[in-house]
């Protein structure tokens, strides 16, 4: 059992990780599409665990100690001073339609990831339980009709099983 909880564990802290991670890069992609400046995008809240500095714009990327959120921070008036040549690219002197698309993107690219997993689901398949077979006790009605071992029941007489 306590392999079962450490690779359900692990499971959900990957797929919460995933979401997390579409979430903010929404966020991320359509602030830099919008012109405004991105000072940071973080995976997890607390300690800082690895940080680099990319781009032109010298962004953090931020893994934190606490893997339970993230956020984007963005160039804002309301958080601190601004240099005057990047007030152009402030968060809030953006139009409201811009700010507005920056504030859906993060759900809205979680959206669409729940739309590639299905998609991804529906093309691949899903494996379920087939009707095999297994061993087939001697002096048995299975014996007797003639049942073997690794057979796929396919019908019960009356209705098709598999199709």
């Amino acid at each position: 059992m306590g392999t079962t909880l450490l690779f359900t564990l692990a499971a959900f802290i990957v797929a919460l990780g995933l979401l997390i991670l579409f979430h903010e890069f929404g966020h991320y992609l359509v602030a830099r599409w919008s012109g405004v400046k991105v000072l940071r995008f973080s995976i997890g809240f607390g300690k800082p665990l690895l940080v680099r500095r990319l781009g032109d714009d010298r962004t953090e990327w931020v893994v934190s100690a606490f893997p339970l959120g993230g956020y984007v921070k963005m160039l804002d008036e309301h958080e601190g001073e601004v240099a005057p040549q990047d007030l152009a690219r402030a968060f809030n002197r953006k139009p409201v339609a811009y700010r507005f698309a920056i504030v859906v993107a993060g759900p809205l690219a979680n959206f669409l990831l729940a739309i590639l997993l299905y998609w991804i689901l529906f093309i691949l398949g899903v494996s379920g339980l087939k009707p095999i077979l297994g061993p087939v006790q001697p002096a048995t009605p299975a014996a007797s009709a003639g049942f073997q071992a690794g057979e796929t029941i396919m019908t019960d007489g009356t209705k098709e099983i598999l199709t």
